[in-house]
């Protein structure tokens, strides 16, 4: 069975955020997520997980952009020297926080030069930071339109051109199958680059169980490749109360 981590910016929403860690770890998690741990100052978050025993899995970069721009603009062509100047923030959080991965966000663009953006932003953080490590994530384009990431295929080929041994695949079984149709699909086929996983029920990101995913099956087929990494609860809980929603773990 995989080691399961709780993503606490969609999971315990109910309580304020430095609740949520003890939560958390309440629920018999041992590690947790932060989509965008930067509100806070650092060390503030690194208390909350000292207190509680959690592992921090991951953080997102960039960080949020709260005058209106997009969450991400790794693949956007031009804006290189933004996209080192906010990873150098980051790597800042991260030398309190110790994330086990750093997910980069692509951002929204398409075509050859966003390619050719994206791939050179990833090798540039990767060799600045070589004892980090880092994630892409595909993103379905019914949740996320115009998001340049947004196909398992496509991820392969970005870190076939990356070759970096500190950038890796973030599997996510809601946009596998909004993407492909087969989550378990998509685990067997890419399963070789994943680094790290996620899950939540398509087609409503709810918890486990709710939707087409035999999410047994998924469990059983982690285990039989070999995938020894945290898997992270990232889902929006079907009612006001986290810890009712659960029981697939429990199970």
């Amino acid at each position: 069975m995989p080691k399961f981590a709780a993503n606490i910016s969609l999971l315990f929403t109910e309580l304020p955020y430095l609740d949520r860690f003890r939560a958390a770890a309440d629920a018999g998690f041992q590690a947790v997520e932060i989509l965008f741990p930067y509100e806070l100052a650092a060390k503030e978050t690194q208390r909350a997980l000292l207190a509680n025993g959690l592992d921090l899995v991951l953080i997102n970069s960039p960080p949020p952009n709260y005058t209106g721009g997009a969450p991400g603009y790794a693949a956007t062509p031009g804006d290189a020297a933004r996209f080192q100047s906010d990873i150098r923030r980051v790597l800042r959080y991260a030398e309190v926080l110790k994330p086990g991965f750093i997910h980069i966000m692509s951002g929204y663009a398409v075509g050859t030069d966003a390619m050719d953006c994206f791939v050179h932003n990833l090798q540039w953080a990767a060799d600045i930071a070589p004892h980090q490590a880092f994630t892409i994530e595909p993103l379905n384009p019914i949740s996320q339109p115009g998001y340049f990431l947004n196909d398992y295929d496509l991820a392969a080929e970005v870190l076939g051109s990356v070759d970096r041994p500190n950038v890796g695949l973030q599997y996510d079984s809601f946009h596998a199958h909004m993407i492909h149709g087969d989550a378990l699909a998509v685990w067997e086929r890419f399963h070789p680059n994943v680094v790290h996983a996620q899950i939540g029920a398509a087609p409503e990101r709810s918890e486990p169980g709710r939707g087409p995913t035999d999410f047994a099956q998924l469990f059983e087929a982690m285990d039989d490749t070999g995938y020894v990494g945290w898997v992270s609860a990232e889902y929006t809980p079907s009612t006001t109360r986290t810890a009712a929603t659960l029981a697939w773990m429990r199970r």
